[in-house]
């Protein structure tokens, strides 16, 4: 267990040399200057090709739609009608009564104590 420890203190101590040289590795390239570096010339696009032209099509004579006859309408057959029902009178019936609800809260006695067994 002792060298378990003992790797894990020695892998700390590398990882921390190893990030102050990191740290200083960073901040010498902070402070150097960019030189000026000529800008690069692109060469010229190459035109493009122009396009063929297409070809016109011949228009085509589009036959005219045969019409379709129209049919004599049939006529709707009546709605028979539904005599009128009456039904008869309810017997009056009386609803129960339903409880009504307490909006008082009761007070609950209050006790008293009980004898002390000692006595004065």
């Amino acid at each position: 267990m002792a060298s378990n420890s003992c790797f894990i203190l020695g892998f700390f101590i590398a990882i921390s040399f190893s990030s102050m040289d990191i740290g200083l590795a960073a901040r010498y390239l902070m402070q150097t200057t960019v030189p000026n570096l000529p800008k690069p010339t692109l060469p010229p696009l190459p035109s493009l090709p122009t396009l063929p032209t297409i070809p016109t099509l011949p228009q085509g004579n589009v036959p005219p739609l045969p019409t379709i006859p129209s049919l004599p309408q049939p006529s709707l057959p009546n709605i028979p009608t539904v005599p009128q029902v009456t039904l008869p009178p309810l017997a009056a019936t009386s609803l129960p009564n339903f409880p009504t609800i307490p909006t008082t809260i009761p007070s609950f006695p209050f006790f008293s104590p009980p004898p002390s067994s000692t006595s004065p």
